[in-house]
């Protein structure tokens, strides 16, 4: 039940206050990691160094997480597990990224809109329409939710801290390194393969949720017949149910900055427009939703198997 209990603190904490604006722990890390990657990824680097170089980020952070775990009093180790959920979330930022998109197409101010999704994808923002900006942003909330808010509540209640750490450290390091590019494809291969393995469970978890909270036999046909011609394994089920609940067609061809990539078509129904982005996050908030009463329906099965016995 505590688990329960730091679970909801930690999304109210993050809906009333959200991400800091300055000295965000992420920020820092990223920092760090940046400076190791550009000293170690030189000519010749290939996966082992790739290994050595997550392994120099990690594994203090989460050896931190674990001592705290253990030397903490419960009250202290309670308050610092609701602040580093919270900051993990990251579920208000996501609503706050979708709205600076959504707000000017709305308005008809592409250019705006362009500039705003460019903050939340890796796209050629400046080649997208009108149409293309509203996808690219609800896929982009569809994703990250997986990855930052559902699979950070999966890591918490199975690890605690130090699971939770570990995932968002990789999860952070595979969005600098995981990339298939000349700098990257071996060095950031180990991160990119870790990060698939940690989110491989809560990403059809999420995907699960976004359909039991959307049009439900729409999202489970298109993950169950679309998902597996995405090309990553994590984000095929999640996006595909994401936009078979929301009865829109995502993916589909889009601009990079080193050309146009032929991606399959995910989902079943409108093409995205101004409103979609919000539709995604009030999708992922009610998904939330599910996932607390699921967990708080885990803890009281656990607290009555154990009084039991």
């Amino acid at each position: 039940m505590l688990t329960v209990f730091v679970c909801i603190a930690a999304l109210l904490l993050d809906a009333f206050l959200g991400e800091p604006r300055r000295l965000h722990p992420l920020a820092l890390f990223g920092t760090l990691a940046s400076r190791v990657e550009q000293r170690l990824n030189t000519e010749g680097a290939d996966v082992s160094t790739g290994l050595l170089a997550a392994a120099i980020v990690i594994v203090p952070p989460v050896l931190l997480a674990a001592v705290l775990t253990l030397a903490l009093p419960p009250a202290a180790l309670v308050v610092t597990e609701i602040v580093v959920l919270c900051l993990a979330l990251g579920q208000r930022s996501l609503a706050e990224h979708a709205g600076a998109v959504a707000r000017p197409l709305a308005a008809g101010d592409l250019t705006s809109a362009r500039r705003a999704v460019a903050a939340m994808v890796s796209r050629d923002a400046e080649r997208l329409d009108a149409q293309g900006v509203a996808g690219a942003a609800s896929e982009s909330v569809l994703e990250n939710g997986a990855d930052a808010v559902f699979a950070s509540l999966f890591w918490y209640a199975l690890a605690g801290l130090p699971g939770l750490v570990l995932h968002r450290l990789v999860n952070t390091l595979d969005a600098m390194w995981g990339y298939r590019t000349p700098r990257f494809s071996r060095f950031g291969r180990c991160v990119a393969r870790l990060d698939d393995g940690l989110n491989w469970v809560p990403a059809r978890l999420t995907a699960l949720a976004y359909a039991m909270v959307g049009r439900t036999p729409t999202a489970l046909w298109c993950w169950y017949v679309q998902a597996r011609e995405w090309e990553s394994p994590n984000a095929g089920p999640v996006i595909a149910a994401g936009a078979g609940a929301l009865e829109v067609t995502l993916g589909g061809p889009a601009p990079y900055h080193g050309g146009w990539r032929d991606r399959p078509w995910l989902g079943e129904g409108d093409a995205p427009d101004a409103a979609t982005p919000m539709a995604a996050v009030a999708l992922v908030r009610r998904a939330v939703m599910l996932w607390v009463v699921a967990i708080l329906l885990g803890g009281l099965a656990w607290s009555l198997i154990t009084a039991g016995g």
